[in-house]
C-alpha cells in the first residue's frame, strides 16, 4: 500500500486547506564541475623537471670529442670498457628517440623528456636516432649528451641501430628515495 493511499480524500483536503496556496520551487543553485588540484601540481612538477633537465644543454658548449672515427665519448671517472661494450652491441637500448624531422629545439626537449622518462622507468641504455642530413642534429646530439650529468657514455650505434645516424647512451640511474 502506498502513502498516498493511506489518507481519505477528507484528510486530503483539509491538508490543501492548511497549506494554502503553494508554487512550485524552482532549482536556484548553480553546480560548478570540481577541478583536479593533483593535476595542476603534477603538470607543475613535470614542468620544473623538464625544465631542469634542458637547463643541461647549452647551444654554446663546445665539448672536446674526437673528429675522426665514430662519436664516442666515457664520463670522466667511467669505465671506459663501457664505449666499447656499446660499440659491441653488448647494450640493448630499451628506448629509441627518433629526432627525425625535427628542429633543434625540439629536439632538445625530446631528449630531455627522454631523460627523464629513463629515470622513471629505470631505463639504463637508450639509443637516439638524429639521422645524417645536413649533420646538425648528428653535431648537436653529442654535444647536449656531453652537457648532462647523468650520461656516463655514449658510442655510435651499431648497424641494427642506425650505425653511423645513431648514437646508443648509457645513462647513469640513481635511485631517489
Amino acid at each position: 500500500m502506498k502513502f498516498k493511499d493511506l489518507l481519505t480524500s477528507e484528510e486530503k483536503q483539509q491538508f490543501k486547506e492548511a497549506i494554502g496556496k503553494i508554487k512550485p520551487m524552482v532549482q536556484d543553485k548553480v553546480v560548478h564541475p570540481k577541478t583536479k588540484k593533483t593535476s595542476t601540481i603534477r603538470k607543475a612538477n613535470d614542468l620544473t623537471t623538464r625544465q631542469g633537465a634542458e637547463f643541461h644543454f647549452s647551444d654554446e658548449f663546445e665539448p672536446n670529442l674526437n673528429q675522426t672515427g665514430p662519436m664516442k665519448y666515457v664520463k670522466e671517472g667511467a669505465d671506459s670498457y663501457e664505449a666499447k661494450n656499446l660499440r659491441r652491441g653488448i647494450y640493448q637500448p630499451e628506448l629509441i628517440l627518433d629526432l627525425h624531422g625535427l628542429n633543434q629545439e625540439h629536439a632538445k626537449r625530446e631528449i630531455a623528456a627522454l631523460l627523464i622518462a629513463c629515470h622513471k622507468e629505470h631505463v639504463r641504455c637508450i639509443c637516439i636516432v638524429h639521422g645524417i642530413g645536413n649533420r646538425i642534429l648528428k653535431n648537436k646530439v653529442p654535444h647536449w649528451l656531453v652537457q648532462h650529468p647523468d650520461i656516463l657514455a655514449f658510442h655510435q650505434a651499431p648497424l641494427e641501430y642506425g650505425g653511423d645516424g645513431a648514437l646508443l647512451a648509457l645513462i647513469d640511474i640513481k635511485d631517489k628515495f
